[in-house]
């Protein structure tokens, strides 16, 4: 059940994939250009996704961290790092408290939010599914209303789901990244 504060506006009630074993996948988009309390954008990503793992019971996987230029960003914003996480949820969490999850990890590692959109920043976590749910409110919409347009998140996603359709499309993450602009610097970063 939604926090009060939050109005969900659905055409119908949610649903949720459950894999066999009764857990909800989540997919986390991770990026971060800044230093962070724990060190580099890369630092910060890998510090990131082992706290992730501890919230996922059943199982937990990460993509390759990708570099990726800049998009829609203020002048002279550095490239980003990033990768997508998979959790398998199974004790009850909800889309917000999910969120609510996030936002608290990204505080603690020195994330500044400002009026300016897209800027740099030392950690971005970003919801991107739970389960199967499509869900707008005023704090979060599900799937991510444009990760199907974003290179930096479906090569990533696509390296642990390649045949994943994303809630509201009808064709795989694969299919969308081949349709997309091609980024000289979309690339996986070596280990």
């Amino acid at each position: 059940m939604s926090p009060p504060l939050l109005k969900p506006f659905m055409s119908s009630p949610p649903t949720t994939t459950r894999t066999e074993s009764g857990a909800i996948t989540a997919y986390i988009g991770l990026g971060a250009n800044l230093d962070s309390t724990v060190g580099s954008p890369r630092q910060t990503l890998f510090y990131s996704a082992q706290r992730l793992a501890r919230l996922s019971e059943q199982g937990f996987r990460v993509s390759r961290i990708y570099t990726s230029t800049p998009k829609d960003c203020p002048p002279g914003t550095p490239d980003f790092c990033n990768a997508v996480a998979e959790l398998h949820l199974v004790s009850g969490m909800t889309p917000e408290s999910l969120l609510g999850e996030l936002q608290s990890l990204e505080y603690e590692l020195g994330r500044v939010r400002s009026d300016i959109p897209n800027e740099a920043r030392a950690l971005d976590l970003d919801l991107l599914t739970f389960g199967d749910m499509e869900l707008l409110s005023e704090d979060l919409v599900l799937p991510h209303p444009r990760a199907h347009q974003r290179g930096f998140v479906l090569a990533p996603l696509a390296e642990l789901a390649p045949d994943l359709v994303l809630p509201g499309q009808v064709r795989s993450v694969t299919e969308l990244l081949k349709d997309l602009p091609y980024d000289p610097l979309l690339l996986p970063v070596e280990a």
